[in-house]
């Protein structure tokens, strides 16, 4: 069991109110057993989260996001973990709806989960044969079931795209509620978070990006007469500590990402000294981002954990709370 607690962890987390976790894309560990050692290593290093991006249809190794939670959640103690975020229009409400409980009632309540509504061109469409169109209201009914079959004996309900009759899961989950997160940041997906969501996470943003979602979102709470946690908002963020020229972002899969969206690398990607990752993380937090989840922008398992340490250690004790 790995007994190693960072330089500086014990202060970091005793005034800690900015919560950041690690994220991955693609499987960039050599074998099962690399990927559950660095959980391990996370769940005692204050790593807050480790968030699982979701993607069905690839080339490139990816893990499906509620497995590898399932996982993680048997191989860790205290941990919390998210997908980031799942596409919902690629499974059934129910079987999500079960799948969420029963990893959070075996976990003790520690799964975050993110619903989103896939981009257009994610591959998953073209491969099933599933539209497009009208992507986003389904959805809407979808997680409309899936929070009321956490929360409800028996859900009814009659849309457009869904119909239920009498449905109920149990065990339900122990988070109640179990939080209910929102990826995108278009107008719709502030809706959305509005009327559904307990919380709304960001994609490949900037921080001026993240802060006027985050605003978005919040005018249309007032509109909608709801209240999310002013903690329940999120930044992703890509990043290497050390030199620009030790990585190549470019080439892996969220450089991509990035560059197929259009978006400038230096905007999205943190890189750099600490002092550099701290004061760019800091821009995110005075935006109004309190979790922040941290992609690793190396894919060896052995730079991980290595850029893993210098976050925790470096980086994550200079950035300030909101």
């Amino acid at each position: 069991m790995i007994q190693w607690i960072p330089t500086g962890y014990l202060e970091y987390a005793s005034r800690m109110s900015i919560r950041a976790g690690v994220g991955f894309a693609n499987f960039p560990f050599k074998s099962a057993k690399a990927y559950l050692d660095f959980a391990r290593f996370c769940d005692v290093s204050g790593i807050d989260s480790i968030w699982q991006t979701d993607r069905l249809q690839s080339e490139e190794p990816f893990l499906e996001a509620m497995s590898a939670l399932a996982v993680v959640a048997g191989t860790t103690q205290k941990i919390k973990f998210g997908m980031n975020a799942v596409v919902v229009g690629f499974r059934d409400p129910l079987v999500l709806a079960k799948q969420c409980a029963t990893i959070d009632y075996l976990s003790g309540g520690r799964l975050l989960p993110v619903f989103g509504i896939g981009a257009p061109a994610s591959p998953e469409w073209k491969a099933t044969g599933r539209e497009t169109k009208n992507r986003g209201k389904a959805a809407n009914e979808a997680l409309e079931i899936i929070r009321r079959l956490w929360t409800e004996e028996s859900v009814t309900f009659e849309g457009e795209f869904y119909q239920y009759r009498g449905a109920s899961i149990s065990p339900r989950p122990v988070q109640n509620p179990l939080p209910l997160w929102i990826g995108g940041s278009s107008p719709a997906a502030q809706r959305r978070t509005a009327t559904l969501g307990t919380g709304w996470i960001g994609g490949l943003n900037t921080p001026d990006e993240v802060g006027e979602t985050i605003r978005g979102i919040q005018g249309e709470l007032k509109t909608n007469g709801r209240y999310i946690d002013p903690d329940h908002f999120g930044a992703s963020i890509p990043f290497h500590i050390g030199e620009a020229s030790d990585v190549d972002i470019e080439s892996q899969y969220l450089g991509q990402a990035a560059r197929n969206a259009g978006l400038n690398m230096d905007d999205v990607f943190a890189v750099g000294e600490p002092e550099r990752i701290s004061d760019r993380l800091n821009q995110y937090v005075a935006q109004g981002a309190s979790k922040i989840v941290l992609f690793p922008a190396v894919e060896d398992e052995q730079s991980i954990m290595h850029q893993t340490r210098l976050l925790v250690e470096k980086v994550l004790p200079n950035v300030e709370d909101r």
